[in-house]
């Protein structure tokens, strides 16, 4: 059951109707990475906050995030609101910010993102620019200075890079740093689909229906924000089963997606056979070399081969663990996916 609570003074509530943006995080046992997102947040400047409210989404099962929020929604100049989201998964924890968000342009920013002060009114400015439906920008990973084994891929993979040059664009990125236009959505309450819960990829899938419905979408390179990948998360082994996983998404949304494209499955399928066999065998060679260019090259290489293997028992569940589910030391807080 979701639970939302106002956490501001009733002095900052605006009337009913009233606000316009709702910048929603999704959180799940990260209270550090959380509370720099919170911190760039409230720090935001060039817009007018009267019409803005900020809603934190806990994906835990207790609501771990509270003790995070509460003291720092304390110095807000505007709405804050805790909403708990019990039930595991990414799309469940999004779909409840949608759900309880009182404005008509959703801002979504992950829990390890950091926004410099002008993003959202960045944003904004780009949404009325080009009439879109969803801007997206830029993301800038951002790593510990012990990180020096695979820096560059690492450095690359979990960055969002785009044009220079702020535009319409015909293709769509994913849904930490996004504007959204709530009457555009599929589903103005629970756009995002639950079958993505614990494999990730639900914001792909709605971009893209969204994009069939002929949405209008926009980049905005001035909004980037700074991305803090937890330290897990660094390593060749966990990004390459991500890279499997990107590769799976392009075919599953074709095959299992709205509207449905088999044809289009079928491509990404033989495109993905070329793709293993071209950047296995050069992966092979460069490991025997020691090149710098291996992680890249692997990276291709599992793309291709999630492209062909993309079915239900090929699945990677990255999202929507429970407490229990966790090993001891995440269960006792350290760390886990959001």
């Amino acid at each position: 059951m979701t639970i939302a609570l106002t956490l501001t003074p009733a002095a900052l509530e605006a009337p009913s109707g009233a606000i316009e943006v709702s910048i929603v995080i999704a959180t799940q046992r990260r209270p550090e990475p959380l509370a720099r997102a919170l911190a760039s947040v409230l720090a935001q400047v060039d817009v007018d906050m009267a019409n803005t409210e900020l809603l934190v989404v806990d994906n835990d099962e207790q609501p771990s995030a509270l003790a995070t929020l509460g003291p720092m929604a304390a110095h807000a100049r505007f709405p804050v609101r805790f909403v708990h989201e019990p039930d595991p998964g990414v799309a469940n924890a999004r779909n409840a910010g949608v759900e309880v968000a009182s404005g008509a342009w959703i801002a979504f920013l992950d829990d390890d993102e950091e926004a410099p002060p002008t993003w959202l009114a960045t944003l904004l400015a780009a949404q009325t620019r080009f009439a879109a439906d969803a801007v997206f920008a830029p993301v800038r990973a951002r790593l510990p200075d012990g990180v020096t084994l695979h820096r560059r891929y690492f450095e690359h993979f979990f960055s969002r890079l785009g044009p220079e040059e702020a535009g319409v664009i015909d293709d769509y990125y994913g849904c930490g740093n996004s504007l959204v236009r709530r009457a555009a959505l599929p589903d103005p309450h629970r756009p995002f689909s639950p079958r993505s819960n614990r494999t990730g990829g639900e914001d792909d899938m709605l971009f893209r229906t969204m994009m069939h419905a002929g949405a209008r979408f926009a980049w905005a390179p001035e909004a980037w924000v700074w991305e803090d990948p937890p330290p897990e998360r660094l390593s060749l082994a966990y990004c390459v089963r991500r890279a499997f996983a990107f590769g799976q998404g392009v075919t599953y949304y074709c095959a299992r997606g709205e509207p449905r494209d088999p044809l289009g499955a079928a491509g990404w399928m033989a495109r993905g056979i070329v793709q293993v066999g071209l950047f296995g065998a050069l992966a092979a060679a460069q490991w025997a070399i020691r090149s710098p260019r291996l992680a890249f090259t692997l990276d291709r290489a599992a793309k291709g081969l999630g492209k062909v293997l993309w079915g239900g028992p090929f699945a990677i569940q990255f999202y929507g663990h429970s407490r229990a589910s966790l090993p001891l030391a995440q269960a006792a807080g350290a760390p886990a996916d959001a």
